[in-house]
């Protein structure tokens, strides 16, 4: 592969890029890395002025063509990323440095597993993470973070010399499972009867609706924008996404979405809201306007659960952190993120703190692992 015709550059928005070439890269098992998604958050307001995140995929073209991509962000702060490096920033700030801004490869507000190169060959994989160095040195910015990478493409940061990071998450995973049932028989007795004995409760006095596609009408989203804000507002203090995201997500992406609405004599009072991925379910968003024992765990763990078998979809990826979801069947996964930091004082001073965190969290991961509701095999 000759170089000579590489050229690389940033846009200012997914949206400036083809569609079609863009989704060419990207494939379709992931819907986050999709240019319809990516392209509602910048045209519902959710990225762009304002919001800290400023759109700027970087672009690798091959005499015009388009052969690689990183959905990328000029992150003003680090809000929305569930990776954590507050700490990071004040010890640079405390040096003399500024942190902000930085960039940041990855799809706001979403903890999800995904690409973050966007590849016509494995090939140019050093070249479009060389190109991002080069961004941020060239713009005397602080690093380049990449989040959520998954595991097939950890290797290609990792060859480049980014820093990887480990963290946890809890997926459920389907072992050719036939129905819940099926998987109630691998937990051990007292879980079995723990499980059933939440849904039955969570459950009393409430339908609850699974709705997908043009089922998904204007009074459903009303509905779920406000279980949006009263997490939101609980959560993080602002949600997000706007409105208008939703509206655009149904328009635009409804086939890759599945709603669960629950409601108590015809009044919806809580909902969740699931991506489709090739291979996975996504659990995304949730609220609710009535405390209800166990709805949370109903609606985002054990519905999410019930459509994946029904699906036949590999596992259920519910969102960062929660504990709580191990006892619900859901296991300890490993998820990683890379890091590139110019000044090499700073990155080695990262590199020691993240050998010892990594220490720690595969400590935990072990720990949790023997804690988990299945029987021993």
């Amino acid at each position: 592969m000759a170089d000579s015709a590489l050229t690389a550059r940033l846009a200012s928005a997914v949206g400036d890029v083809d569609a079609a070439e863009w989704d060419r890269l990207a494939g379709d098992g992931n819907p986050f890395t999709s240019h319809a998604f990516l392209e509602l958050l910048e045209d519902s307001g959710s990225v762009g002025p304002g919001t800290g995140w400023q759109s700027a995929p970087l672009l690798l073209e091959d005499a015009g063509k388009l052969v690689g991509a990183m959905p990328s962000y000029l992150k003003g702060h680090s809000q929305g990323e569930y990776v954590f490096d507050h700490a990071w920033a004040d010890a640079w700030h405390r040096a003399g440095g500024d942190y902000y801004p930085k960039l940041q490869v990855s799809v706001p507000f979403t903890p999800a597993t995904g690409p973050r190169l966007l590849l016509a060959d494995e090939a140019y994989a050093p070249i479009l993470l060389r190109a991002a160095e080069q961004v941020v040195e060239q713009n005397g910015w602080s690093s380049a973070h990449a989040t959520f990478v998954e595991p097939g493409q950890q290797a290609m940061f990792e060859d480049a010399g980014w820093l990887r990071r480990d963290d946890i998450q809890f997926h459920w995973r389907n072992r050719d499972y036939d129905s819940f049932d099926d998987f109630l028989s691998d937990l051990t007795s007292r879980k079995r009867k723990d499980l059933r004995k939440e849904r039955r409760a969570a459950s009393e006095g409430l339908e609850i609706r699974a709705l997908s596609g043009d089922d998904i009408r204007p009074e459903h989203w009303d509905a779920f924008w406000l279980f949006y804000q009263d997490t939101g507002a609980r959560k993080w203090g602002t949600p997000y996404l706007t409105r208008e995201a939703f509206d655009l997500m149904g328009e635009r992406m409804g086939d890759k979405l599945l709603l669960l609405l629950a409601f108590d004599e015809g009044q919806p009072i809580a909902g969740a809201l699931n991506f489709i991925g090739a291979e996975a379910l996504y659990g995304r968003y949730w609220g609710c306007l009535e405390d209800r024992r166990f709805l949370h765990f109903e609606l985002c763990y054990y519905r999410a659960i019930d459509l994946a078998i029904e699906l036949g979809l590999s596992r259920v990826e519910a969102g960062a952190q929660g504990g709580h979801k191990l006892a619900r069947g859901y296991e300890p996964v490993a998820t990683v993120s890379m890091h590139y930091l110019a000044d090499p004082g700073f990155r080695a001073a990262v590199e020691d703190f993240l050998e010892r965190e990594r220490m720690g969290v595969g400590i935990d991961k072990l720990h949790l692992a023997e804690r988990t509701p299945f029987r021993q095999r």
